[in-house]
Order: C-alpha cells, then sequence, then structure tokens
C-alpha cells in the first residue's frame, strides 16, 4: 500500500493497513521487526540503529504525542556531557563517553548545531574541593586518562577568564563538556531512521502489551511468538492492533507502564516498576552582566537527585540557571514553580555573586524519571560511594524473548543516545548485555 520510498510518518489511523503492508515472516509472523515504544531522542537512537542494522528487518516507531521529543528530550540542559559522575564500572559513565565521542562526531557530519565550551565545577569548601580530587583522580585512570579528561584552573586563570565566578577551594576545567541543539539532533535522528524504510505513527497511545508463545507449547517462553500491541489514537480514541517479533521499551516517563503492562497486575511485586519524578525548573536571565563564556556547576551534594542549580548557556550565549530538584507526583507537572525561586537564587549566588536577581524569570521545567528519589552521581563525586547512585536500566529481560527495557532514563541519556541505540542493536542482533 505505501510506497518503499514514500514519507514514513503515518497517523494512527493508518496503523492497520501499514501493519499489513509491512509483515514479514521472519523470525515469527509478525506485522514488523521491531517496535519502539517512545518517540524521544533515546527512542529515535534506537529506531535508528535497528532499522540500519538490516535491510529486511522493519521498524515501527510509536510515540504518543503529536510531535517527537516533547517530554524529557527537549526539557533538559542540552548539555553534552562527559562522564564525570558516574564512576569507573557504572553503564552511564560508558556508554556516556561513548555516546558523547558519536554525538559530537554526529552533529560535526549532520550540521546539527552544537559547541564544546567546556565546564567549570567549581568548590567552596574544603569537602567540595575533596569531590573535585575525586573526579579528577578517577578521570586520569579512567581508560588511560584520555576518556574523561579534567584539569585544575588555577587562580590567575580563573580570574582572567571568567572574574565573575567564584571558587573559594578551587575549579576543575571539563574541556569535553559541550551544549547541543536538542531540537535539531532529534529532528536529524527522526529523518535518517524514515529515509532509510521505517515507519512513526505519532499521536499514539500503547494501551495493551501481549506477549505471544511460540506454537502451542507451555514451556516456550512469552514473546517467543512475538509481541500484540493495542495502540490508541489519540484524537479520536480508536484502537489497532500490530505485532512485532521484538519489543523495545523506550517510553521515557511512561517506561514503568509499559513495562508494567507486560509483567501483569497479579505478578510478583519486586517484578513491577516505578518511577519517582524529579521536576526541574530552569530561570532564564535577561541582563548582559555578569558574563559567563562557559557552563558552571557546583559540586554536587551528596545523595542529590541532580547535579545541582548550574549555569548553561544556549547557542546564542543566552544564560540560564537550572535545575533544582523538585519532586513531583505527576509527570505532567510541568509548570515553572516560581516559589522556588529565592532558594535557586541562594545557589547561584555561591558562584556567581554578582547576579542580578531582578533579571531572573521562570523559563521551562522538565521531569526526570527515577528509579530511586536519589542517585545523580556515583562514587566519582560523591562521598560514601555516591548517596545510593542509580545507573542506567537497559536489560533484555530474562524469562521473555525479544523484549529490551529501558528505564530510568534520564542525564546522561541525551548525551547517550547513540550509543544507547547500538548497545539496544547489539542486543538484540548479538554481541552486547546492558545492566
Amino acid at each position: 500500500m505505501f510506497a518503499r520510498t514514500a514519507r514514513r510518518r503515518f497517523r494512527p489511523a493508518d496503523l492497520t493497513s501499514l501493519a499489513r503492508s509491512f509483515s514479514s515472516t521472519a523470525p515469527v509472523r509478525a506485522d514488523f521487526t521491531h517496535v519502539v515504544i517512545g518517540g524521544g531522542v533515546v527512542g529515535l537512537a534506537i529506531a535508528r540503529a535497528l532499522q540500519q542494522s538490516s535491510s529486511s528487518d522493519t521498524t515501527l516507531l510509536l510515540e504518543r504525542h503529536p510531535q517527537v521529543g516533547t517530554e524529557t528530550s527537549s526539557r533538559n540542559s542540552e548539555v553534552i556531557h562527559a562522564g564525570l559522575y558516574y564512576g569507573p564500572d557504572s553503564l552511564k559513565t560508558r556508554l556516556c563517553v561513548q555516546g558523547r565521542r558519536q554525538l559530537y562526531a554526529f552533529c560535526g557530519e549532520r550540521g546539527v548545531p552544537h559547541a564544546r565550551v567546556g565546564k567549570w565545577v567549581v568548590a567552596q569548601d574544603p569537602s567540595q574541593r575533596e569531590a573535585l580530587e575525586r573526579i579528577h583522580a578517577f578521570g586520569r585512570a579512567y581508560e588511560g586518562g584520555d576518556a574523561v579528561p579534567t584539569r585544575w584552573v588555577g587562580d590567575e586563570e580563573a580570574r582572567r577568564l571568567e572574574p565573575e565566578v567564584t571558587a573559594k577551594a578551587g575549579i576543575l576545567e571539563s574541556p569535553e563538556t559541550g551544549i547541543v541543539d536538542s531540537h535539531g539532533l532529534m529532528t536529524a535522528l527522526h529523518g535518517l531512521f524514515e529515509e532509510g524504510g521505517g515507519a512513526s505513527v505519532l499521536n499514539s497511545s500503547v494501551v495493551a502489551v501481549e506477549p505471544l508463545r511460540s506454537g502451542s507449547s507451555a514451556t516456550s517462553l512469552p514473546g517467543s511468538g512475538g509481541w500484540r500491541l493495542t495502540v490508541r489514537d489519540g484524537s479520536t480514541g480508536e484502537e489497532a492492533r500490530v505485532t512485532a517479533s521484538n519489543l523495545i521499551n523506550s517510553a521515557g516517563l511512561g517506561a514503568a507502564d509499559v513495562h508494567n503492562m507486560i509483567v501483569g497486575p497479579s505478578s510478583e511485586p519486586e517484578r513491577r516498576a516505578r518511577l519517582y519524578y524529579a521536576k526541574g525548573n530552569y530561570f532564564s536571565y535577561g541582563a548582559s552582566h555578569p558574563k559567563v563564556s562557559r557552563l558552571v556547576y557546583p559540586v554536587t551534594a551528596p545523595g542529590a537527585g541532580g547535579l545541582g542549580t548550574h549555569l548553561t548557556l544556549d547557542l546564542a550565549g543566552r544564560v540560564r540557571f537550572g535545575p533544582d530538584v523538585e519532586w513531583v507526583d505527576s509527570p505532567a507537572d510541568l509548570a515553572v514553580n516560581a516559589s522556588r525561586l529565592p532558594a535557586a537564587v541562594g545557589e547561584i549566588r555561591k558562584y556567581l555573586p554578582g547576579i542580578d536577581v531582578s533579571a531572573l524569570a521562570p523559563d521551562y521545567a522538565g521531569v526526570r524519571p527515577k528509579l530511586r528519589p536519589a542517585g545523580a552521581v556515583g562514587a566519582a563525586a560523591g562521598r560514601g560511594g555516591g548517596g545510593g547512585f542509580v545507573d542506567f536500566y537497559v536489560r533484555k529481560e530474562d524469562g521473555y524473548e525479544g523484549w529490551v527495557n529501558l528505564l530510568g532514563i534520564e542525564s546522561p541519556g541525551l548525551t547517550s543516545c547513540l550509543a544507547i541505540g547500538d548497545l539496544v542493536r547489539d542486543m538484540l542482533y548479538g554481541g552486547g548485555g546492558g545492566k
């Protein structure tokens, strides 16, 4: 029904006929080889990696909103992280370092706006200085010292480069940290996915997932016969069904809901998933002074849910501050909480005392999906082993066939997206594993 050269973006109402047109016989009879749930930057990267893996395989991307990337992927600091915070043995460090290298290369090749502006992490007391020393030691030791480079900035250099920035106990520079146009990145990934033959259906919520068994054997694993998804049109409420050999849950803020659809309400409590929602409020800055030319981060507090209220830049050089951490009950709670501005000012003044408070204004907010209400940093940065650090959850789930599950994918997810896409591809095609 759809020409192979056609644009691969369809309406929810097209889903049934679209499935018939893509139907294949390998490895089980299914409409698609892969279905990726969630069109954020990570889901887009996964879908692109899978679609590029085999010319005979087909990939369907399902997104519940009318556009891709409208949740966490577009409501963040747009920072390309270097991998300072997550410890030597974490999946976050491995994927962040690999993904950062890939992302700079991809943006350069595809013309996605970005800038390697660098970052200063600033200490204000001896205990914070010790935290910086641990980060620096980690960087020097990790993969021979070249993967996560850092260097100390002396007092004279600091006064010359950023005279408005205060760091009473030291500055550690991360030269590989940068910023990226997240919307431009997602547009590029989405375009490449569709140009490669992938199909996107937007404004379509997954409301049920059924793992199928192969044949009539009761001993075969769930998913061995593929996966049947019920998808609801966000405009009309009509439902359609589609099948796939493999299912990738990359639904971000909705990933726990998809996970729980699969394991079912009667499963053991430990098999069910729960996410905690860390809302981050951002504040714009309308004054031209003080002028800062790089990112400035405080030392992260032990056990914190985020990296601290930091100074970031957009690609036009405009300054903004955030995010803080406000635990909320709903991922739809996206209104900036202006009452949190005084607390943010208190944190900002520690490293930028000359800030004009009257030039600060509520800007936007984003919500990060967390597996526990803590754990932004690992042993490389946190005292006492990182204060409950929580790693990425990317697994080919035991007890099922063809289910790759991603939970708690927050920072540094944007930086890691291309590496995560490769990891999921390798899980399904051989050669990779997650945590």
